[in-house]
């Protein structure tokens, strides 16, 4: 099984996908170092990524090219962020499915489920402690890639619309 997620994970496009996240991450952890008050986003595709933010697009090409460089030199943690999309999709799976599974054993009346309700808000919340860790897991196996491989910084461009600043990292490799 391992060796078919594994040819998964590699397909051109999935892995381009994959790498670009983690350098997203790695670019994001390096920007709120450096602009720790600022609110910044990143999304990946396998053309490159956005991160929005206000920040410098000199920033922006600077923590690029950092990140990358120390992935290349065993950084590899680089490519997991607190707040990627895969952690809460993570919690939100589990603990939606724990309520519901709660909800639906309660029983078939009304009060029912109102006395079950303490219990689906118990699992739920059991769900989302255990979620934090699972989410980091399934970045680092699955959604980013810590190895960049021959991945490179091609070309960066922004745009401003009103006070947002969306800043486009093409790469290529």
């Amino acid at each position: 099984m391992s060796s078919y997620l594994d040819e998964i994970l590699n397909i051109g496009f999935i892995s381009r996908i994959r790498r670009n996240h983690g350098l997203e991450h790695a670019t994001l952890h390096i920007l709120a170092k450096q602009f720790p008050a600022r609110l910044l986003f990143g999304q990946s595709d396998p053309g490159g990524f956005h991160i929005i933010g206000d920040v410098p697009d000199e920033a922006v090409q600077a923590a690029a090219e950092e990140g990358l460089q120390r992935m290349r030199n065993g950084e590899l943690n680089l490519a997991v962020h607190p707040n990627c999309g895969t952690n809460f999709v993570t919690s939100g799976i589990l603990a939606g499915g724990a309520a519901a599974l709660a909800m639906l054993m309660s029983g078939p009346r009304k009060r029912d489920k109102l006395e079950g309700l303490s219990v689906a808000v118990l699992v739920a919340t059991l769900a989302l402690i255990l979620s934090q860790p699972l989410g980091l897991l399934l970045q680092a196996k699955l959604t980013t890639s810590g190895d960049p491989g021959p991945l490179k910084v091609d070309k960066i461009t922004s745009k401003r619309r009103g006070t947002l600043v969306i800043h486009r990292i093409l790469t290529r490799g």
